[in-house]
């Protein structure tokens, strides 16, 4: 048996995690679930794809970082789209969520998140019409690297920079006064009010890291499969399994329930079938929330 699935795991994984940390920190703080998530992904590769066309409209051609498939364009491009993206999901939230939850009604926010989901997937298919488009189409080699594992040096970058952020957010939420602020918000919104928590500013940093990272989720599966609008929409769901999985609230938690659910799903494809993807994944959350229903990392909320 080939042990490619671990590879092909991680990678769809890392991209998983990256989007539930949005999840997780938006439904812990601000007390719903935002089913428009998964279109930050999306908008965020179109915006990275679009200064990278930008930049090749001003500079010319510019060759690849060898061995990579793609360069310095879009290392820029992707910082730009990673603000850009923020800004959107920032924008959202003051524009129609903030004025939603003011009334204090939370399925009225999730509907709206629906509403908001379709109009910005539909403005994508507008925009940039329904067909694929690559960041790059080169063709790389993947190299092997043993136990019957093959990896390209994209796949290996990718991975890299998932790690370098997960640690940069951890940081974030365990050695600054603003993660801090957050954890305390997530975990007892009411008493953090009243020790003097700046909630306005928790909310708009997490709106903005959820921005960015899924931003980054959207441009690893550019980069390794191809942009379309959809391709948050289809996220959705994983995304919304590892958060729970990992416990609502927790970033390592988001990022490893992203990996478990990475895996299973890479596993069922060469066990079983591609049709029994999505099935697998949500059997193991299933089976996990009988046992520890808070999650494998959450704190139940005092």
């Amino acid at each position: 048996m080939s042990l490619q699935f671990v590879v092909d795991g991680l990678l769809a994984g890392s991209m998983i995690g990256l989007g539930a940390i949005g999840v997780t920190l938006t439904y812990s703080i601000l007390r719903f679930s935002n089913f428009a998530h998964g279109d930050f992904m999306a908008w965020g590769a179109y915006a990275t794809l679009a200064v990278v066309g930008a930049i090749g409209a001003m500079f010319g051609k510019i060759a690849p970082i060898a061995p990579l498939s793609f360069g310095w364009p879009l290392i820029v491009a992707l910082i730009i789209g990673m603000a850009a993206t923020g800004l959107l999901a920032l924008a959202l939230d003051m524009v129609l969520f903030a004025r939603l939850r003011a009334k204090g009604q939370a399925i009225i926010v999730v509907m709206a998140s629906f509403g908001a989901s379709m109009a910005l997937r539909s403005l994508l298919e507008f925009i940039f019409s329904s067909r694929p488009t690559y960041f790059s189409r080169a063709i790389q080699i993947a190299r092997p690297i043993g136990f019957g594992i093959r990896i390209t040096p994209d796949q290996i970058a990718l991975l890299l920079l998932t790690a370098v952020l997960v640690l940069g957010v951890h940081l974030l939420m365990t050695r600054t006064q603003t993660g801090r602020s957050m954890q305390a918000l997530s975990q007892n919104a009411a008493l953090a009010r009243i020790v003097g928590i700046d909630v306005a500013k928790v909310v708009r940093v997490t709106w903005i890291i959820g921005g960015a990272l899924a931003c980054v989720a959207g441009v690893m599966i550019g980069i390794l499969i191809q942009i379309r609008p959809f391709m948050g929409f289809e996220m959705l769901l994983p995304m919304f399994a590892a958060a729970i999985l990992g416990g609502i609230g927790s970033v390592p938690g988001a990022v490893l329930g992203g990996l478990i659910i990475g895996l299973a799903e890479a596993g069922a494809v060469q066990l079983i079938g591609a049709e029994w993807r999505a099935a697998v994944s949500f059997i193991i959350l299933m089976a996990v929330l009988f046992v520890r229903p808070i999650g494998l990392f959450g704190v139940r909320e005092r």
